[in-house]
């Protein structure tokens, strides 16, 4: 099957980096937001101009620090007094040791670097301008867990102020996608979501419905109104999962680095050879498309939903954005309609919610649960966080723009994740604990409260909006 007998594919790309832009360096802090922008936004960006129907999504935080002035000549410094000097030391010491073909590959992955800078000056420096064109769906302010949120008023200012960033930046063209962090889902939030504007989410219902029940392959009319997409974990696995296609030998070793922590070896623990890299990236690309339309046609058709981290291509997977190209001419040449998902939704519309199916809270974490954001090595932030918004709703107007905007760094869903996954657990805790101190600091202050250290972080938030009657 193929065409419409044969249903289509969605690829969203959750574009997200936790506000990392002056709080820290290397190894932890805003080094995160310069290795994304070279490894997957700038090569991402030139796919999407060339006209790739694939859904971006973009978080109000990720743009805050995209924002900030003089963002690309600190990007191009990066480039050109870190990375070019790692790049040069790196090679230098393997070649002292005898290792030419290793060094020869720091030298050419250099390149990646000066072609994103480049890329980034031929753009007039304005990454956020680049991106608008594409820039469909957005999400809450600072990517809480809205579940885990203690108010339905700080639930309300996360989705209000994170839609209201989304259009001052790109204008009314948003068609109410709204992508839930960590896919974080609970009926409750339907009535928030449409009063704000949102109208479609992206939900994991695998523990639900199954793996690879055709069900998930069926848009869903939530019982408050909202449309619910099933990700499709099944199509998704093919890539996102322990023996997905990014484990395969010929690929970039992300985790073995050299001194400077840059990647000369393939995963099979040879020196990296990028035309046989990219030569797999193709093969794979074929077997992803062909066992999509396989898996559509056996359920009848329907919409696969691949949603993934953006920055799984191109920085975590070395060759993702080259396999992602691929996949769009694969999907061309086998037939398979490949769409942006606000467009599917014109053509598969939702059916009515299951009767008798459980909705407890759901996320696409560790056990489809929230577990990782309220377990046990997190639960003491997760209790801070909701008495933290508690305080600031108790404070009134007293509180300030500052309390409500430590606020929402606080309510971040990454700190309680890194610690959860043990990665980079020091900066997610001195980061836990700093915005709790400072938020405590300026709800003392009260609206004298000093917004410096802040720099432009949830610059949309509004406290009136949050101390608003329910």
């Amino acid at each position: 099957m193929s065409g419409r007998d044969g249903g289509a594919l969605a690829l969203l790309l959750h574009t997200h980096m936790p506000y990392v832009e002056g709080f820290g360096t290397w190894p932890f802090g805003e080094e995160w937001l310069w290795e994304a922008l070279a490894g997957s936004y700038l090569p991402l960006l030139e796919l999407l101009d060339e006209g790739a129907p694939v859904t971006l999504s973009l978080t109000p935080v990720l743009c805050d620090q995209l924002e900030v002035p003089g963002l690309d000549a600190r990007f191009h410094r990066f480039v050109e007094e870190v990375r070019r000097e790692t790049h040069a030391e790196d090679a230098a010491g393997l070649r002292a040791g005898g290792y030419e073909q290793l060094a020869a590959e720091v030298d050419r992955s250099f390149g990646d670097y000066a072609r994103a800078s480049e890329s980034l000056r031929g753009r007039g420096g304005d990454i956020l301008g680049a991106l608008a064109p594409h820039a469909a769906w957005t999400s809450a302010a600072t990517h809480a867990i809205l579940p885990l949120l203690a108010t339905e008023a700080g639930v309300r200012e996360q989705v209000r102020s994170g839609i209201r960033s989304h259009l001052r930046r790109f204008g009314p063209g948003w068609r109410g996608g709204f992508w839930l962090p960590e896919c974080a889902y609970e009926d409750a939030l339907g009535p928030v979501l449409l009063e704000a504007g949102a109208r479609v989410v992206c939900v994991e219902l695998t523990n639900r419905l199954g793996l690879g029940a055709g069900e998930h392959l069926r848009p869903i009319g939530a019982d408050s109104g909202l449309t619910l997409v099933p990700i499709d974990r099944a199509t998704m696995s093919l890539v996102w999962s322990d023996d997905g296609y990014p484990a395969a030998g010929a690929y970039r070793d992300y985790h073995h680095h050299t001194v400077h922590h840059h990647n000369p070896w393939r995963n099979d623990g040879e020196p990296y050879d990028r035309r046989a890299a990219l030569a797999l990236a193709a093969e794979h690309a074929a077997d992803f498309v062909r066992r999509t339309r396989e898996r559509l046609a056996a359920h009848g058709g329907g919409l696969a939903l691949c949603a993934l981290d953006t920055e799984l291509l191109g920085h975590w997977w070395y060759e993702g954005v080259d396999w992602l190209r691929c996949v769009v001419g694969e999907c061309e040449a086998q037939g398979l309609d490949l769409m942006r998902l606000d467009d599917a939704l014109e053509r598969f519309e939702p059916g009515p919610q299951p009767d008798g199916l459980d909705w407890p809270p759901c996320s696409w974490g560790a056990g489809g649960d929230l577990s990782t954001w309220s377990g046990p090595t997190v639960a003491e932030h997760a209790f801070a966080a909701r008495a933290a918004e508690l305080d600031v709703l108790v404070s009134g107007h007293a509180a300030g723009p500052a309390a409500l905007r430590e606020l929402m760094a606080l309510q971040a869903s990454d700190w309680p994740f890194m610690v959860s996954r043990g990665l980079a657990v020091p900066y997610a805790r001195e980061r836990m604990e700093r915005h709790g101190v400072a938020l405590r600091d300026a709800l003392a202050a009260g609206c004298a409260a000093s917004q410096e250290g802040l720099r432009n972080l949830a610059v949309d938030a509004d406290p009136g909006a949050f101390l608003e009657p329910l």
